[in-house]
């Protein structure tokens, strides 16, 4: 097995990380921003938001209808996430950079997630594309700070 091969599970790991802090914070933010609507509904949001950022959507129901039904939502709370949540965009940056390289050494050609993020005002375009080792530490220790461990998944959000 080759180092690279090694190394994109190691990393996906760590952009996970930062997905589930992301998502803890992104959805008491939008608790607050909802409050007449059911956790279910925030947590479905919250995850379809973080879905279209990383250009990962759910194809899987009832997320795809939810999407779907509720696409002026997540597009309102995608122009948000850089004005809202300031303190997550170093990592942010690192997290869509890193998983844009895992999916260029494994084939895929994810440029649009980039440039949706740079539309969005999300991605520091001056930002230094991280070494796996500053990375690994960053999701490490954003997630201790959240108490998101390596070991929690989003799952289908």
């Amino acid at each position: 097995m080759t180092l690279e091969n090694r190394l994109i599970p190691i990393l996906r790991e760590g952009i996970h990380i930062i997905k589930m802090v992301l998502f803890k914070t992104m959805r008491n933010g939008l608790a607050e921003r909802y409050p007449h609507q059911e956790r279910t509904f925030i947590n479905q949001l919250t995850g379809a938001m973080i879905n279209e950022l990383f250009c990962t959507p759910n194809q899987e129901e009832p997320f795809l209808s939810f999407a779907i039904t509720n696409r002026p939502l997540i597009d309102e709370g995608m122009k948000r996430i850089a004005d809202d949540f300031p303190e997550l965009r170093i990592p942010l940056t690192d997290a869509l950079r890193v998983q844009f390289l895992c999916d260029s050494q494994e084939g895929l050609d994810n440029t649009v997630m980039l440039t949706q993020a740079r539309d969005l005002g999300i991605l520091i375009a001056e930002r230094d594309i991280p070494l796996p080792d500053n990375f690994m530490t960053l999701a490490r220790s954003l997630g201790e700070g959240s108490h998101v461990t390596h070991q929690a998944h989003i799952g289908s959000a």
